[in-house]
């Protein structure tokens, strides 16, 4: 059909190619795929060279299949690949007089003279497999989506699945010399050099931590785990405070627990000192009232990006992650939790294989993104069946679900609090009423340790103890909080306070600075 083009000449769109029988033709190069596996016969290191593009199910012809099938078999037994180990090898696989006989090896040597092509026509052969791949996934969709007993809903969650498992199955990542990467690695000796603190990541805003830390690592998966009533929440929303509010770093808060709200109001709680359940109940003192004026506007300037979508496939994640930092630079993302999400579309034969697949995925983003990742984790009840105050210590093992979340994370952190257990004091008789343990189990970069932080339950607040208050920096009050699905945003907030305001405003007379 002819159609005009932006300098208004006509021109006319190359047909599709057709059969007269079967309509359109599927992606295919069959021509090139011959000249590959006579390559692979003549070149004995050429194997290697495309053996991480190239799977027997990439070549169209199934009695190429077959060929590359036993070439595959051959370097794998590091056996020599030639016109009569394959012939063998095919005899042995009870296909050779499937491919054509002997016959049809040998005409594959002699249609090429070297080797010299097969990497380009080795990423001929893949996109033409992709393109098959593709077209195979939207007819399944549109027959689906035609199908009026389908659930939408579901039909969505398989497709976002699918398409995310083909992805990852064609996702190749070449090598590199190591000169480039030195001198990241210089860069970053660098830059902490010139940090007195000596930080090298995004600050927690806890001084023993970030000493053992270095601060959030880029590209690392950190896990914060631990039983019901431990405040493992109440301990990402603290960091969240401290990194979004204080230092006003963007990060992106992913609640499958809990509403939009209910997450903010745990965060007015922490950071106006209110008890949660006057939050709930609005029965607010004055000086409460007070203080909930003068403290909120460091929330509204936080650039911090809450989403609250239930049932969060790692699928969306992916790509709500990827608008984030794209959109907003944000440079931390927060997941509560890890067992809450899914990966609808993939079948998996068990939870624990599905919860293995989450944690490879959040590795897998956390090193595209180039940011560090904290998944909340649940713990299993291991932990309650144990006596004694270092019984009820958690342990890599406790890990809920998976065994995976363990070897994926770069740092595995649990929250533990003795007081919960009855424990007023530990083995040396040192105080552990409102002390909260952030125990280092695995620590990839560095060293395993614990450190202990003051615990105010009625705040939802987890402080620095040598300082009893944590004394945040003054922020920069720009941004702005997105809501659920990231499209609601935050009031607008007076633009006359105070430079030296360490939180929000002065607070009233007599009230200790934040």
């Amino acid at each position: 059909m002819p159609e005009q083009n932006s300098n208004g000449t006509r021109r006319t769109r190359k047909p599709l190619p057709v059969d007269k029988e079967l309509g359109r033709l599927q992606p295919q190069a069959p021509e090139v795929e011959k000249a590959v596996l006579g390559a692979l016969m003549i070149d004995k290191d050429a194997y290697a060279v495309v053996c991480e593009t190239l799977r027997p199910e990439s070549f169209y012809e199934p009695r190429n299949q077959m060929v590359y099938a036993a070439i595959r078999d051959l370097s794998m037994e590091e056996k020599p690949v030639d016109v009569l180990t394959v012939t063998e090898q095919l005899a042995k696989n009870g296909t050779l007089e499937q491919v054509g006989g002997p016959v049809y090896i040998s005409e594959l040597t002699q249609r090429v003279a070297s080797s010299a092509n097969i990497v380009y026509h080795a990423h001929i052969v893949a996109q033409k497999s992709l393109a098959r791949q593709l077209i195979q996934f939207a007819g399944d969709i549109e027959t689906y989506a035609f199908d009026e007993t389908s659930d939408i809903d579901e039909l969505m969650q398989h497709a976002e699945g699918s398409l995310f498992e083909l992805s990852q199955r064609n996702m190749k990542k070449d090598y590199t010399q190591i000169d480039p990467v030195i001198k990241d690695a210089v860069e970053v000796i660098q830059k902490a050099a010139e940090n007195k603190d000596g930080l090298t990541g995004v600050s927690t805003g806890y001084h023993k931590l970030d000493d053992i830390t270095s601060g959030w690592q880029e590209s690392d998966l950190v896990i914060i785990a631990g039983r019901p009533a431990m405040g493992k929440t109440a301990f990402a929303l603290s960091l969240a405070k401290n990194i979004a509010a204080d230092q006003h770093i963007p990060m992106a808060f992913f609640s499958l627990e809990m509403s939009n709200v209910q997450l903010v109001n745990r965060l007015i709680a922490n950071c106006c000192e209110i008890p949660g359940s006057k939050i709930l109940n609005g029965q607010l003192q004055p000086d409460e009232w007070e203080r909930l004026d003068k403290r909120l506007p460091i929330l509204l300037g936080a650039p911090l990006y809450v989403d609250d979508t239930p049932g969060l496939s790692v699928f969306e994640l992916r790509t709500k992650a990827r608008r984030l930092v794209r959109e907003h630079k944000v440079k931390l993302i927060m997941i509560d939790y890890l067992q809450l999400m899914n990966a609808n579309g993939m079948r998996f034969s068990s939870r624990q294989e599905e919860v293995s697949t989450i944690s490879r995925s959040l590795k897998g983003l956390a090193k595209e993104l180039n940011i560090p990742i904290l998944a909340l984790s649940q713990l299993n009840r291991g932990v309650e069946n144990r006596e004694g105050n270092e019984g009820k210590r958690p342990q890599l093992s406790d890990l809920r679900e998976s065994g995976a979340i363990e070897q994926d994370a770069d740092m595995v952190l649990f929250v533990h609090r003795p007081e919960y257990y009855g424990f007023k004091e530990d083995d040396h008789g040192n105080d552990l009423r409102g002390k909260a343990e952030i125990i280092i189990a695995k620590h990839r970069k560095g060293a395993t340790d614990t450190v202990v932080l003051t615990f105010r339950k009625e705040f939802t607040r987890f402080e620095n103890p040598e300082s009893g208050r944590l004394r945040p920096t003054t922020p920069d009050m720009g941004g702005e909080i997105i809501g659920s699905r990231m499209n609601s945003a935050g009031d607008d907030m007076p633009d006359n306070l105070p430079d030296d305001m360490p939180f929000g405003y002065p607070p009233p007379p007599g009230e200790p600075v934040f």
